[in-house]
C-alpha cells in the first residue's frame, strides 16, 4: 500500500514541477521586453560578441607590413595540442651577426581548441584571439593559415 502513496506523490509532484515551468514559459510569452534568444544570422549586423570571446588567433601587422614576432617558438611549446608550427630562419643583421627570425607561423585551426595559453605565452604579445567564429569550410585545408604576411618582417625595436 506504501508504494502506491508514494507513486501518488511523485505523480502530483511532477505535475508541480511541470506547472511551476509552464509558468515561467508563460511569464517571458507575455512579457516581451527581455529578449533572450538571438535571431542568427539575422542580427548579424548588429551582433555583439563578449570581449572575452576566443575565435581564432591572429597575428598582428601594422600599417608597415611589420609584425612583433620573434620566433622565439615560446607559443608552440605552450600549445597543448600541437596547433601552432613556428618555422625560423636564421637572418645576418647589420653587424655581421646571425640572428633568429620568423620565417612561417603556421596555424592548424581545425586542432585548436581556443585557450588562449599560446596568448598567454608570447612575451611579445604578437599574437591575439580574434572574434571571427565562422569557420565551416568544405575543404580541411582551408583551416591551416599562415598568419605571418607575405614579405612582413620583425618591427624594429622587437628582441
Amino acid at each position: 500500500m506504501g508504494f502506491i502513496r508514494k507513486y501518488i506523490t511523485d505523480v502530483f509532484s511532477a505535475v508541480k514541477s511541470l506547472l511551476k515551468g509552464m509558468k515561467l514559459t508563460g511569464y517571458y510569452f507575455t512579457h516581451h521586453k527581455e529578449i533572450i534568444t538571438q535571431q542568427y544570422p539575422d542580427n548579424k549586423d548588429t551582433l555583439v560578441l563578449p570581449e572575452r570571446f576566443r575565435g581564432e588567433v591572429v597575428m598582428i601587422h601594422d600599417e608597415n607590413n611589420e609584425h612583433a614576432c620573434t620566433g622565439c617558438t615560446a607559443c608552440e611549446l605552450a600549445c597543448p595540442n600541437a596547433t601552432i608550427k613556428i618555422i625560423t630562419k636564421f637572418d645576418i643583421t647589420p653587424e655581421g651577426k646571425k640572428k633568429k627570425a620568423l620565417d612561417t607561423f603556421v596555424y592548424h585551426l581545425e586542432l585548436c581548441t581556443m585557450c588562449n595559453l599560446c596568448i598567454e605565452a608570447c612575451p611579445t604579445s604578437a599574437i591575439k584571439m580574434a572574434q571571427t567564429f565562422e569557420h565551416s569550410v568544405f575543404d580541411r585545408s582551408q583551416l591551416t593559415k599562415k598568419l605571418n604576411n607575405p614579405g612582413s618582417k620583425i618591427r624594429e625595436g622587437i628582441e
